[in-house]
């Protein structure tokens, strides 16, 4: 069985809807995964723009500690109880919509389903990106992405 994530929102590599636009919705997308290998214990979510003009990238999404039992959140949260969302590089915990440089052409939103081999991963709403992913090396035993496109032409 292949690990996998989809969403109703969006289709992979198609343009992200208004309602996962910083300016517009600024809202999460549905999100439903299937096919986690065995051993997996819980869950984590990232959103990530490769794109944005920082040398470092721009993270609009960390979530983890979703228990294993879960298999998909509502478009607009909230996230299931027990799990801990991430300070966004827009400064706080939370989803963070696509939000470009106008002009700047089309950015790829990278939302990653990471299977996790441990129930609760040592992080707190004050983590970073980088925070959330360094503990991720450590405890994926498989991934599953969905890209969403963006372009602001203000």
């Amino acid at each position: 069985m292949t690990f996998t994530v989809t969403s109703d929102d969006f289709k992979d590599s198609a343009t992200l809807p208004d309602a996962q636009v910083y300016a517009h919705g600024n809202r999460s997308p549905h999100l439903a995964w299937s096919g986690a290998p065995e051993g997996t214990k819980s869950f984590a979510i990232t959103c990530y723009d490769p794109d944005a003009p920082t040398g470092s990238g721009f993270w609009h999404w960390t979530v983890a500690n979703i228990a294993v039992d879960v298999g998909e959140i509502a478009a607009g949260g909230p996230v299931p109880a027990g799990a801990v969302e991430g300070r966004t590089d827009f400064g706080q915990p939370g989803f963070g919509g696509a939000a470009p440089p106008a002009g700047h052409g089309p950015h790829r939103y990278v939302f990653t389903v990471f299977a996790v081999d441990v129930e609760k991963l040592d992080v707190t709403p004050e983590n970073s990106g980088a925070i959330f992913g360094f503990n991720l090396h450590f405890h994926t035993l498989a991934r599953a992405s969905i890209t969403g496109i963006y372009e602001n032409k203000g």
